[in-house]
């Protein structure tokens, strides 16, 4: 051992002497996906008469469907040719079918219009974190529960995904079930 090693010694320093790090800057949401409000929409009815959507549709396989993330721009450019407005964070509802599967975007207007539509009646919804493997089982629960609930099963299933491919995951694939009755 050299003269110079030896004579260094290692002295406790008190504190913290690592250079601090700014407090992170408020975060941006990763995305401009709907957040709901679980009390205004879990285990709630909602009154669907003054309700309006555009209708479309899109091919599916085995279920799946096919092209969801264009559709949305289809049925604005359709609703804009209609007169109709789409409402902020506006519902993109899409149904059952394994071939074919209906979707409805909401809309506004100030009075009918052709090719928009008014389902009427109520609808029944569920707030719940739903990836992909848990869709059918929670649908299927859902059915099963507004039908307990209401004394028969619904007229139509819609399920909203509330999160894109971005928000997913921190988001846990929160998705709304829709059960819909039309009017008696």
């Amino acid at each position: 051992m050299s003269d110079e090693q030896s004579s260094r010694r290692r002295v406790r320093v008190d504190g913290d002497t690592r250079p601090k790090t700014p407090d992170p800057a408020p975060s941006e949401p990763l995305c401009e996906c709907p957040h709901l409000d679980a009390e205004d929409w879990h285990e709630v009815e909602s009154d669907w008469s003054d309700i309006q959507f555009i209708r479309g549709s899109l091919p599916a396989v085995a279920g799946v469907p096919v092209g969801y993330q264009s559709i949305r721009g289809k049925l604005r450019k359709r609703a804009e040719a209609a007169g109709a407005v789409i409402p902020e964070d506006a519902m993109l509802l899409l149904g059952e079918g394994r071939l074919r599967r209906p979707v409805l975007l909401e809309v506004e207007t100030d009075g009918a219009h052709p090719g928009i539509e008014m389902p009427g009646g109520f609808a029944w919804t569920r707030l719940l974190p739903a990836h992909f493997g848990a869709m059918k089982g929670l649908m299927r629960e859902t059915k099963e529960q507004a039908k307990e609930k209401y004394g028969r099963e619904p007229d139509e299933m819609w399920v909203w995904y509330l999160t894109c491919s971005e928000c997913s995951e921190p988001r846990e694939w929160e998705t709304l079930f829709v059960a819909h009755y039309r009017p008696d």
